[in-house]
Order: structure tokens, then sequence, then C-alpha cells
């Protein structure tokens, strides 16, 4: 099908298009901006007038709970909820029932994803076998079946000789490695930021060292084997500092932070809400504002959702212990645009943030509108509001600190491959 996009205001961070124009697709791909191909005949038009268009967006880090939980969400429910959210690409932690550490689960995975079709999905696979940080999982078949990158998630892998041997092998066939930093044995028994706030409510606290202890650990055994790094969902000012200063002495690594941790401090929790007893747990004011630093000074690379949808029952018991996480990919846009709104970024650089940026990270060729580009596109509007709810999330997990709040930005339109795989009723 050709469709034609039609005086939408096109950002495309690759080419640093930023311009009131016409967009062309045809067979999955762009085909021009601008000016209509030759013989170019239009089977759908778009009017993308005051809105935004965009490649789509490609989340680092969102758990679909399938296989395992599937009363938490489904890869049908999460994607759908995803394209809602202008998400055409999402990559997903190894930590499913049974873990991502054969080729059989990947593959699993994506066949599920394409039969649902509303994004693309990419696992990690696991980089130790069962997360159990012991013996090195099959990362050579596991690459071969489809995954993108390699993770024991916030599982430990206690043995610094084990983690060497396997970024060593990781480093031969150059695969990328996506650390989540966390000294187990530091988080253990917490369920927020050590700080005034834990100490006033009478909550174990999970201090910042067992972040950046973690960081620093990774970085030294990433400089020593070369291997491609990722640090995912930072929450913590000196872990910031950590990264940058490795990236100064030319490590090849990256590292993102998820939107509400650019968003929300511990300050927030308060009255037990569980909806804000997460993992990466929020950090202190001074905290965000490192990472917003981080941010603007590249840092850190990209703005994942770090989504993490619970049922009902999950969130209903004393704070400490309910599960933790928030459903993130509906509100992922509208939340990162506050930062535009609060003139802490420009749009353009923020999508970077959200587009090329990951996809550079994945290796991906995507993330951009150029011609010849598959026509992953979100195409919304910066000033529609709405409100956050049951009713509008189409997420399996209603898990959201952000429940009841009016919320700006909105996506109308999601293609994937050039096809519409969401539209805004």
């Amino acid at each position: 099908m050709n469709i034609k996009i039609a005086g939408g205001r096109v950002i495309d961070p690759a080419s640093g298009l930023d311009q009131i124009t016409d967009l062309y697709i045809g067979d999955g791909e762009i085909l021009a901006i601008g000016d209509a191909p030759e013989d170019f005949h239009c089977d759908e038009l778009i009017q993308a007038d005051g809105q935004i268009v965009c490649p789509g967006l490609i989340d680092l880090c969102a758990h679909l709970r399938e296989p395992g939980e599937t009363h938490k969400g489904t890869i049908a429910s999460e994607t759908a909820a995803a394209a809602a959210g202008g998400i055409t690409t999402l990559i997903t932690p190894p930590t499913t029932r049974p873990i991502v550490d054969t080729p059989a689960v990947a593959e699993l995975i994506q066949d599920r994803a394409a039969d649902a079709g509303f994004t693309r999905v990419l696992p990690m696979g696991a980089l130790t076998q069962g997360l159990q940080g012991e013996q090195l999982a099959p990362l050579h078949a596991l690459a071969g079946s489809g995954c993108i990158a390699f993770s024991n998630a916030r599982l430990p892998i206690k043995s610094s000789l084990n983690l060497l041997r396997c970024l060593e092998y990781a480093a031969t066939f150059d695969l990328l490695v996506i650390f989540q930093a966390q000294d187990a044995s530091l988080a253990v028994s917490g369920c927020m930021h050590e700080g005034a706030n834990a100490t006033r409510m009478g909550l174990s606290g999970i201090p910042e060292a067992a972040e950046t202890i973690e960081v620093a650990r990774c970085l030294l055994l990433v400089e020593q084997t070369g291997v491609r790094a990722h640090f995912g969902q930072l929450s913590c000012e000196r872990s910031v500092q950590l990264i940058s200063a490795a990236q100064q002495r030319g490590l090849k690594v990256t590292a993102d932070v998820a939107v509400h941790h650019l968003i929300l401090s511990d300050e927030q929790v308060n009255e037990f809400d569980a909806s804000l007893h997460l993992q990466p747990p929020l950090r202190s004011a001074l905290d965000r504002a490192g990472l917003l630093q981080g941010l603007l000074s590249h840092s850190i690379t990209a703005i994942c959702s770090d989504h993490q949808p619970q049922d009902l029952i999950s969130k209903q018991a004393p704070f400490a212990e309910t599960a933790a996480g928030l459903s993130g990919l509906e509100t992922l846009l509208p939340l990162s645009l506050t930062l535009v709104d609060r003139k802490l970024i420009e749009l353009p650089q923020l999508i970077e943030k959200l587009t090329l940026a990951p996809a550079r990270i994945l290796g991906l060729d995507s993330g951009s509108l150029m011609p010849g580009k598959q026509a992953d596109i979100c195409i919304f509007d910066p000033e529609e509001s709405w409100v956050v709810n049951t009713e509008t999330l189409r997420s399996a997990g209603k898990n959201s600190p952000f429940s009841g709040k009016t919320l700006k930005g909105r996506v109308t339109t999601t293609l994937l491959g050039g096809r519409v795989v969401y539209r805004k009723h």
C-alpha cells in the first residue's frame, strides 16, 4: 500500500531534517520526502497538520511477561500498548519463564510478536545459563536465533572471573552486553532509596553504592576485554560520572535512563503508594538532576520506559511486599515531552534519544526517515492532553504512578513497515 503523510512537522534525527513537509511510503519503505516520486499513486492519505512525524520509538527495556507470567501481560497486549505509544521496536529482558537461554525461547517470543503484528520484539539473551551467574549461556546460538544483546538482568554474577570470561566470549563475536547494574548483597532487603524518606517511613533502603559498585566493577572488566557494553536504567548521579569518565577514556560504553527517573525522585514516595515501588528505586533529587545533566551531556545516550507491568494483586500489599515496577509504554513519549516543555531539551534532540540513539546502540539500521529505510513511523500531537487511567492504558498492567494525571502529547498513528498498526479513534 502506498501512503502519503501530508503536512506534518517531519523530524528525522539521522539527516537533521526538521520541517513541515510530506512523506511518501510504499512497499514498507520510505520512498521520498517533500516531492512525490514519479508514478506515485496514493492509496491512503494521512493528514498530519499540526502533528509531529518522526521515526518509530525504540524502547531499550520492556518486560512483556510472556512466556511465564501471562496474568500480568502478554506479548499481544503489551505490543498493542507499545504501538499506541508510538513504539515500533521493543527490547525484552531474558527474565521470562523459561529464561531466554535457549534458541527455542528466543524464537517463541519473536514468533508470537510477529503473529500479533503490532511491533518488532527483539529479545535479550541470558548471559549465563538460567541467569544463575555460573555457566556461560550459548551466546552464539542465541545470537543466531535473533537475540540482539545479552544480559544477566539484575541477577548477580558473583564471581568476577566468571563475568570476565563471559565478556571475553562476547567480545570475540562482537556481541553487545547490557548491564542492569546492582550489587545484590547491598540491595537484598531494600525497597526504596536509602535516605531520609526511607528512614521516616521505616522502610529498608537500597544505597546508591548498590548500583555504583557494580557499575565500577563492570566498567573495569569492559576495559579489560574491549566488549561492546551498554548500561541500562541508571538511577544515580555517581553512575553517570563513572560512565562519562569511561567514555572519555575511549571505552565503547553507552547508557540509558528510564524516563520516570528523570521526572520523579524519592520525595514523591509517600503514603506507602505501591505504584512508586520501583526497581531500580527512585533516587534523590540530586540524583535526578545528575541524570538530567548526563542526558544533556550525552553521557546518557537514550531514554527507555523500563516497562514492568504487574497485576492488581501484586500491588495490593504492604509497600515492601509488593512487586516492583510500573507500566510505562504508553507514557514514555508524553513524559519525555515534559522535558521539552520545561525547556531542558529541544524536541529534535529528545526524539533522537528515543529513536536513532537506541538504534545505534543496538546496531540496527532503523530510527531514521531517510528514503530507503523501513517505514516505522510515529505521528503524534504534541499539544493533545489525555488522562492516564485504566481505560486509556491498553497495557494489561495498570500500575502507573501517573494514574489520574493529565499528560500532554498523544500518538495518533503508528506505522510498522509501512502498515498502520495503531490509529487513535
